[in-house]
């Protein structure tokens, strides 16, 4: 029986990063994968979904061009063609992932593996041995109870990228971050979309004034968003709601996802208080020393960058390096929707509740030089912080490379800087970054375009 100092079962964004870090330490490292290299996030989640969002991201810029006076003629959608790049993208990245583990000599074992409380991992009848034990087992579709849905062809996010064909209309039962996005995507290559929700509103873990900006763009991409649904039944070609019937060709059951925690109930490990998710300390250790837990089995935010930052505090406390815990309200938290939203830290009510003495600057992009000369206007770059110490609490950005743009704000946080920093550096122009400078200014009344 091989012996490893560490064993990671799973090789998505939280796995292979913390197989990477423990090579890098000097560990003898294994990881096992049931399936693909990369995980829900290259194969099934971040990656193919960007994907499909650039292609439709491409078509709206057609259209803008065409409305600015560049003229391309006739618009034709090769779907298959569309979804072979989605294909190429995947395998360029998992491809990439499969060179890394080999680079630092990670020893790779495809198959279902079982655990038992000695740390003896089972793959395929293999036995191997691990002195620590990290567990990445990830997350699948969550399928609510809804009548007649066993009777019908549909689809989850894990399955949607199988498609082969553009479906005339897409019916997307949810109102997530994965469902909007999807939604987004889709439209602009012609697809009738409509999403359904039972909740208040779609995107609830996202700031209002973002949902706002949302569904102003949902409406003009024509997309229908119902919300309050009271979901009767499922039929072949038609959701059956109390007040009326939608039909479909492809319907998409985007609710969530739920942990995979068949390897942590066989050792059964403590549980959280709502015993739904793995517990963990500050080291993600679970209740058994020397077992560890990261990314969707532990909640949080079930993100591939936090799961992989939780992979790497794991992977330096066994090698008793005492990290820092990880600073939750450090982590982005972004959409990829057409304006993206990206935000961190606290809200304005988490922060008050907190005990802070609150104040929120926003600026709009509808005065910002770069945005109107790009036709993309709809945003604001909003700062939640501290008048006390001017303290960056929380930010929510809105608008085109805002995923990119929230990095400023986290980096100056990260530093330990204040709106005083923030305020105080001089950015270029015309850039859509300005706005951060402006919000900054606004705390001390000193913005200048606001």
């Amino acid at each position: 029986m091989q012996n490893f100092d560490l064993i990671v079962i799973g090789a998505g964004p939280g796995g292979y990063v913390a197989a990477i870090r423990a090579a890098q330490l000097g560990n003898t490292v294994a990881i096992v994968e049931r399936e693909k290299i990369g995980g829900t996030c290259l194969n099934v989640g971040c990656i193919p979904s960007k994907t499909l969002l650039k292609h439709g991201e491409m078509v709206e810029n057609i259209k803008k061009a065409n409305d600015w006076g560049i003229h391309t003629g006739g618009l034709f959608i090769d779907f298959p063609k569309l979804m072979r790049r989605k294909d190429q993208v995947i395998q360029t990245l998992t491809g990439g992932v499969d060179y890394l583990l080999k680079k630092n000599n990670i020893t790779l074992f495809q198959g279902t593996a079982s655990l038992d409380k000695e740390r003896v991992v089972t793959i395929s009848g293999e036995k191997i041995k691990g002195r620590d034990i990290l567990l990445a087992t990830g997350s699948r579709p969550f399928v609510p109870p809804i009548k007649g849905l066993e009777k019908v062809d549909y689809i989850t996010t894990d399955s949607f990228f199988d498609l082969n064909e553009l479906p005339e209309s897409l019916v997307i039962i949810g109102g997530g971050i994965i469902a909007v996005e999807l939604a987004f995507a889709m439209a602009p290559l012609g697809t009738k979309v409509t999403i359904i929700e039972v909740a208040d509103d779609i995107l609830l873990t996202e700031d209002p004034d973002a949902r706002k900006i949302i569904h102003d763009q949902l409406r003009k991409k024509n997309i229908e968003t119902i919300t309050k649904a009271e979901i009767q039944e499922v039929k072949k070609s038609q959701v059956v709601l109390a007040n009326r019937e939608i039909a479909y060709n492809k319907l998409l059951i985007a609710t969530g996802r739920k942990p995979n925690i068949e390897v942590a109930n066989d050792l059964q490990l403590e549980m959280d208080d709502a015993n739904k998710f793995v517990a963990v300390n500050d080291s993600y250790e679970t209740s058994q020393k020397h077992i560890y837990a990261v990314g969707d089995l532990v909640g949080g935010y079930q993100l591939a960058h936090a799961a992989s930052a939780e992979g790497l505090v794991a992977v330096h406390a066994m090698n008793e390096e005492m990290p820092d815990p990880l600073d939750q309200t450090a982590i982005a938290r972004c959409v990829y929707t057409s304006p993206e939203i990206a935000s961190f830290g606290l809200s304005e009510e988490q922060a008050k509740k907190a005990g802070y003495d609150v104040a929120v600057t926003k600026s709009l992009l509808a005065g910002n030089g770069k945005a109107i000369a790009m036709g993309e206007t709809e945003g604001f770059v909003k700062i939640i912080a501290d008048t006390n110490y001017g303290e960056i609490l929380g930010a929510v950005i809105v608008g085109t490379g805002a995923t990119e743009l929230i990095g400023e704000l986290l980096a100056v946080k990260h530093a330990e800087g204040t709106m005083n920093e923030l305020a105080s550096f001089v950015r270029a122009h015309p850039s859509v970054s300005e706005a951060i400078g402006e919000s900054a200014n606004a705390l001390s009344r000193q913005a200048i375009h606001m």
